[in-house]
């Protein structure tokens, strides 16, 4: 609001308001009040300092409207001091953007009292302030710097450099009865368009950073797949060196390899560990290959589904840009309650992490294996339900592994339930050994012995799978 425009809205409220008792006073918003001055038809002062659109005038509402209001210390100062008080006057500060409404009150105890409620529409350094009878600031709703604007000291305007311009011109009301009738209008659907402006930002905010993550995801994999890739490599070197048992030599920490799979057979140079036998560092590189060659299978899959979230994102965006076109206010309420929802679910992933590792299945199932005897109790007797999966590595100490059972299977798939007990037997103390026993049932049958030390149960029903100890995701 201009200068000019204020000028006429108080002309306008001192009509309207003066010698008028305050009635209940209602916060809507941080920085928005409304005055109830017992006016008829529902109509009401408003006050907002909102730094980037501060404005007074009255508005005309039913009491539903106020239903969901805030509450502030400054609310309740308001109520205390002017509740009941007589707004004997309200004027416009000469040369500022400043309202000043003068307050009388009876108070049983201390007689008459007068109060001065500042509004200060002054943009950044918008402001309310309830001034005693000697001008000193009692309380403002915004804690400002500068000389005049801090609690306890003699009120002063904020510095303006500011000039009223000759051409400044009042808000023109059009065709309604009042200025209040067409500034309410007009901010009106000028916060409508703002709200709907930040909603229509933060969807499209929200699917390009989504955007972002997975193309950084595909980077990543892109690199792995080229190292997987070399999966030939370790083939070639393993049947070389079975080729080369008896003709092998060492030199300086390489292997010196005569390579029978070249016509021109050149002497190759491997770097290996000489303390290994040769048929051992032979296996060891077949299993590297093996290895390799199952992580480019996994990555090419996990490529595929990046493709398939990518598409469905475009696909999202391109309906959200429509939406925005169309002005669909519900289609952006929708997004954003997802997006909201998604974002807590991040939050219980993330509050997993002091106790509990997390993986997902190949079957979309969620995997928790604790990280100590206290975490294995935390996660068995207070996260897990009592139809979750609980696996442990048999007659070893080791984690307790839960696997999430929202639907209520009876039985875990039976790749989750591989994936699950390799798990168990790696985070475990046989997870050197080439087959451990891995026991497994829901944590109904899972039972904590009185006395015992944390991370020990007993079982009343379970089966019992052998696995190699492994982690068998990327």
């Amino acid at each position: 609001m201009n200068e000019a425009t204020i000028g006429a809205i108080v002309e306008e409220l001192r009509e309207t308001l003066k010698g008028r008792v305050v009635g209940k006073i209602f916060q809507l918003s941080p920085h928005a009040f409304v005055i109830d001055f017992r006016l008829p038809s529902n109509v009401f002062l408003f006050i907002s300092v909102e730094p980037n659109m501060p404005r007074i005038y009255l508005i005309r509402r039913s009491m539903k409207f106020f239903e969901k209001s805030y509450s502030s210390n400054f609310l309740m100062f308001l109520h205390k001091r002017i509740s009941g008080a007589i707004l004997e006057d309200i004027r416009k500060l000469p040369q500022e953007r400043i309202v000043r409404l003068d307050f009388a009150t009876e108070d049983e105890v201390e007689g008459s009292k007068r109060y001065a409620l500042m509004v200060q529409l002054t943009g950044r350094s918008a402001n309310l302030f309830l001034l005693d009878e000697t001008e000193t600031i009692l309380m403002s709703l915004r804690e400002n710097k500068g000389e005049g604007q801090v609690k306890g000291s003699k009120f002063l305007p904020p510095f303006n450099p500011r000039i009223l311009s000759v051409d400044e011109k009042v808000f023109d009301r059009g065709n309604y009865d009042t200025l209040s009738e067409a500034l309410d209008v007009y901010y009106t659907r000028l916060q409508e368009e703002r709200n709907f402006q930040s909603k229509a930002n933060a969807a499209a905010s929200a699917i390009k950073k989504n955007l972002t993550k997975l193309e950084i995801k595909e980077q990543k994999l892109l690199e792995e797949l080229k190292n997987a890739q070399q999966a030939d490599r370790w083939k070639r070197y393993g049947d070389l060196i079975l080729a080369n048992l008896h003709d092998a030599v060492w030199e300086d920490g390489r292997l010196l390899l005569t390579d029978y799979f070249d016509e021109n057979t050149p002497i190759i140079e491997i770097e290996a560990d000489e303390n290994i036998p040769l048929t051992e560092l032979a296996e060891k590189f077949f299993k590297r290959y093996s290895k390799a060659r199952r992580a480019e299978e996994e990555i090419r899959n996990q490529l595929e589904r990046l493709k398939l979230e990518r598409d469905k994102l475009a696909e999202l965006q391109e309906r959200l840009n429509a939406a925005i076109d169309a002005r669909d206010e519900s289609f952006l309420d929708a997004f954003l309650k997802q997006e909201t929802g998604k974002k807590n679910d991040e939050k219980q992933e993330s509050k997993f992490s002091p106790y509990a590792r997390r993986f997902i299945s190949s079957d979309g199932m969620e995997i928790l294996v604790g990280k100590g005897a206290k975490e294995n109790d935390y996660l068995t007797f207070r996260i897990a339900k009592s139809l979750d999966f609980w696996l442990h590595a048999a007659d070893y100490a080791g984690s307790h592994v839960i696997v999430r059972n929202p639907n209520k299977l009876e039985g875990l798939p039976p790749k989750t339930l591989l994936e699950a007990a390799e798990l168990a037997a790696f985070y475990s103390q046989a997870k050197k050994q080439p087959k451990v026993a891995v026991n497994y049932t829901q944590k109904k049958f899972v039972n904590k012995p009185k006395s015992a030390p944390p991370g020990l149960v007993s079982l009343s029903r379970f089966k019992t799978i052998l696995v190699e100890p492994k982690i068998p995701f990327n």
